[in-house]
């Protein structure tokens, strides 16, 4: 099996669909040898702020020389960016290999009366062979969807549970209110483990709490007073940590832009410190290095100037309104030309309340995943309900003539589902448009 026949065999699984529950995984873990037991795992789950909090733990236990492994999903450009290890993806060779291990253990599971595996179960066990393979220190290992039925939790050797921020998404699966998707996401807690909840409404707090009571876990608040922002500007945020029993840090910078990014910072950094009080060696100066050199692509990140283009996979309603709260920081006054596509299934209508205000002019996009909304269809939804100049586009390469005849002193913004983002962030890099 090479690397392209890797891929078509992973992505023929998406028709076995998306099915809760432990009992395909366990199996294929098992067949595998359990590999996922081979290292110490950081587990994240939550609605918002996964893989921010996850890359920015990860180049911390890289930076403090753990050999650090990092699972994501989904991927923005490449599928290798979902396996990586000290922020090299996982090489093809590997992959199609493993792939082709993977594919041998399905067949025994389908002959002894399982079910075939799901594509998420499949690249699940595929990463946590490649990190048992490549003798890891640590995984940060990022939830796919909910928690206590997510492929990611067959896992057991967890050193640290983090919830990140809950909010409305998934609700087929999950529930309709956030106790019930709380409860789904602090599925991942393991009996006497340790908890790490970002601050949030108290009743998603205590529903997360009672959880980690149940199971005999501690667990650790975060708290905003805790942080404190000393400036910002488009390269990135500096703050204070004002928690420093652990840690003395009078001054720290990130990449990653907006308020909610601090929130983040903060999650992580109170992991760390429970990393750091189980014995390994988490030191200031791997936390400096560690949040200065992160990047996660696709969220806020600015690729150019002059005109200033960001582009944000805020794809349900707190990540758009996170988008907002940003855009009012960084841009001022300033009216984005706004290119927008989402999913049907994310409610579109729903955050364009949001949006529009923002907004001089709108393109509507389609994105790449059989429930997209049409951009015809989208740019039809913003026409009936807003005053404002809306244009769909059939062609992403439409927008290159655009963002290329925009006036430097413009803002443009890509928002909206990680299918889009991915595409357009590809698109912009081969116009060599931004390094």
């Amino acid at each position: 099996m090479n690397y392209q026949e890797a891929i078509e065999f992973i992505h023929s699984t998406y028709k076995f669909g998306s099915k809760l529950g432990l009992s395909n995984i366990t199996k294929l873990t098992e067949l595998l040898g359990n590999p996922q037991d081979s290292y110490k795992i950081i587990h994240i789950a939550g609605t918002n702020g996964k893989g921010s909090t996850s890359n920015m733990i990860h180049d911390v236990l890289m930076s403090a020389g753990y050999k650090t492994g990092l699972f994501i999903s989904p991927y923005l450009e490449e599928f290798t960016e979902r396996i990586q290890i000290n922020k090299v993806q996982i090489d093809r060779e590997a992959l199609a290999r493993i792939t082709s291990l993977v594919k041998e253990k399905i067949k025994i599971m389908i002959e002894e009366g399982y079910n075939h595996p799901t594509e998420f179960e499949v690249v699940t066990a595929i990463g946590f062979k490649y990190f048992q393979e490549q003798n890891i220190d640590f995984l940060v290992l990022e939830v796919g969807l909910g928690g206590r039925f997510d492929a990611t939790n067959v896992v057991s050797n967890t050193l640290v549970s983090v919830i990140t921020s809950i909010s409305y998404d998934h609700m087929e699966y999950l529930g309709d209110t956030l106790e019930k998707i709380a409860f789904e996401k602090a599925g991942i807690i393991k009996e006497n483990s340790n908890v790490v909840i970002y601050p949030q409404d108290d009743n998603v707090v205590n529903t997360i709490a009672d959880i980690a009571k149940m199971r005999n876990a501690n667990y650790y608040l975060t708290d905003k007073n805790n942080i404190e922002k000393i400036n910002g500007n488009l390269t990135g945020q500096w703050f204070k940590y004002l928690k420093n029993d652990v840690f003395d840090l009078h001054e720290v910078k990130i990449t990653f832009l907006g308020e909610h990014q601090l929130y983040n910072a903060l999650t992580a950094l109170r992991t760390l410190e429970i990393v750091k009080l189980t014995g390994y060696n988490i030191t200031e100066e791997s936390i400096l290095t560690g949040f200065e050199s992160v990047k996660f692509a696709g969220r806020f990140e600015i690729l150019h100037e002059n005109p200033v283009i960001v582009i944000d996979g805020g794809h349900n309603i707190d990540g758009i309104e996170a988008f907002s709260k940003a855009v009012k920081e960084y841009f001022k006054d300033n009216k984005v030309i706004l290119f927008f596509g989402m999913l049907k299934d994310k409610n579109p209508d729903d955050v364009l309340n949001y949006l529009v205000p923002l907004c001089k002019e709108i393109y509507t996009l389609t994105p790449n995943n059989p429930r997209a909304m049409k951009a015809s269809d989208l740019a039809e939804l913003i026409k009936n309900n807003y005053d404002i100049n809306v244009t769909s586009l059939d062609n992403y390469e439409d927008i290159l003539k655009i963002v290329k005849n925009a006036d430097e002193s413009e803002y443009i913004a890509f928002v909206g589902s990680l299918y889009m983002i991915g595409e357009v962030r590809t698109l912009l890099k081969k116009e060599y448009l931004f390094n």
